[in-house]
């Protein structure tokens, strides 16, 4: 493939040689292109499992350990904070040193931190639970947000769409099968998700290892000059990448706020919904997120016409459907269609982004590019919960009033700010 895209022509094609590259890197026909594509998803899926598996289980850690409701928030919150917070540094690592390079020691520490958070259960320590889960966080930054960028290496055009549609979709189906599994992994004892954390790993990590082939890398370049290109960037295009970033942040906010609101409302009067069928009904909203964000990514093909209104209408949908929820908190049912409405919004809204940001930047700047994006993400998923924990506490029609009027703020910004041209590079 060739080092960097087109700056003269838009194509939403690829060239022969392209093709041919590929199906050598990929162990040649649509067969290896498959497992590619799943070792590839398989990385945001794991990433998932080390937040969404203990959402359904915070309520029984809460109790065991003997803490506050804010105190359990922060067990999803540190790891994301962590996470956040170290991202930019893996990015340009891995401009430097390459995606695998840094991918593969990540899930490595990703799984072992798991097994200490699991003895911190153990043992009690809620301590050593809090200081295991920012070592999760600290690995987690070179997982997902590395893929990303590792996807627009290995792909280019409709194909690379279509592959971080399917990386959205990989981390809505963790999310969708997070709190079913963290359920059924309850039954044995509260804390066996952070024990299962190493499985999934290991998973990943053998296919990244076997079935992914990185380009060769080449983009070493000294830190001052790096930093000059990325501020050069945001010079030329940081209205809308700024607009972009935090719309993609909103979208987590309201996502994993959302799912501790439900885990926690589900558990007492007049529910008294545990277990598995709380994991299931979790699930729900996040199954419409999964199925949009495949079709979505698939359908685009870098048309930034497209892209445009499907961002607007994704945010346009949620503001509609957190605004409705306002009055329907007693009515479970209608309740939990507003919610699935509202992440089939996010769904429509975050392939779109992902296809706009990674099409923003050379090869050489994307590791930092796609991990600022991806920063942004996880502080969103971060204060999340805290943030609607607090709210819950004043009103729960406080919670979806807030949310719905960022939604249409979000929306008004994105409406004025991100004008993709006809063909997204």
């Amino acid at each position: 493939m060739q080092n960097t895209k087109s700056r003269k022509l838009n194509m939403s094609f690829q060239s022969k040689r392209e093709m041919t590259d590929m199906t050598s890197r990929s162990g040649g026909g649509a067969k290896g292109r498959i497992l590619e594509f799943a070792a590839i998803a398989s990385i945001p899926m794991v990433l998932v499992f080390g937040n969404s598996m203990l959402v359904p289980v915070l309520p029984e850690l809460q109790n065991a350990l003997g803490i506050t409701k804010f105190q359990s928030s922060l067990v999803i919150s540190i790891f994301s904070l962590a996470a956040g917070l170290f991202i930019p540094i893996i990015g340009y690592l891995s401009d430097q040193l390459g995606r695998k390079a840094i991918i593969i020691p990540a899930l490595i520490i990703y799984g072992a931190a798991g097994v200490l958070a699991g003895m911190g259960a153990i043992w009690q320590s809620y301590t050593v639970i809090i200081i295991s889960r920012a070592i999760q966080g600290m690995a987690a930054a070179g997982t997902a947000p590395i893929a990303m960028a590792l996807v627009g290496d290995l792909y280019d055009g409709a194909t690379e769409s279509k592959a971080l549609g399917l990386t959205e979709a990989s981390n809505g189906a963790g999310k969708v099968l997070s709190p079913i599994i963290g359920s059924l992994l309850a039954l044995i004892v509260w804390y066996a998700s952070f024990f299962a954390f190493p499985v999934f790993c290991a998973l990943s990590l053998a296919a990244v290892l076997f079935l992914i082939k990185e380009p060769k890398h080449d983009h070493k370049q000294k830190l001052g000059v790096y930093l000059q290109k990325v501020g050069s960037l945001f010079k030329e295009k940081g209205r809308w990448l700024i607009a972009s970033f935090f719309a993609g942040s909103l979208g987590l906010f309201i996502l994993f706020g959302v799912l501790f609101y439900l885990s926690n409302i589900l558990e007492v009067d007049p529910y008294r919904i545990e277990g598995v069928k709380k994991g299931l009904i979790l699930a729900i909203p996040l199954l419409g997120m999964v199925i949009t964000s495949y079709t979505t990514g698939s359908l685009i093909k870098k048309n930034g016409k497209l892209i445009r209104l499907l961002i607007n209408l994704g945010l346009l949908t949620m503001t509609v459907a957190l605004a409705s929820a306002i009055f329907f908190l007693q009515n479970l049912y209608v309740f939990i269609g507003l919610l699935t409405l509202s992440s089939i919004g996010t769904g429509l809204l975050l392939p779109c982004l992902n296809t706009m940001i990674t099409g923003a930047v050379d090869k050489s700047e994307r590791g930092m590019i796609t991990s600022l994006y991806n920063c942004l993400r996880f502080l969103g998923v971060a204060f999340g919960p805290p943030l609607f924990g607090w709210m819950m506490d004043q009103s729960h029609r406080l919670v979806f009033i807030s949310v719905s009027s960022l939604s249409l703020v979000t929306l008004a910004l994105v409406f004025f700010l991100i004008k993709p041209p006809a063909q997204i590079q």
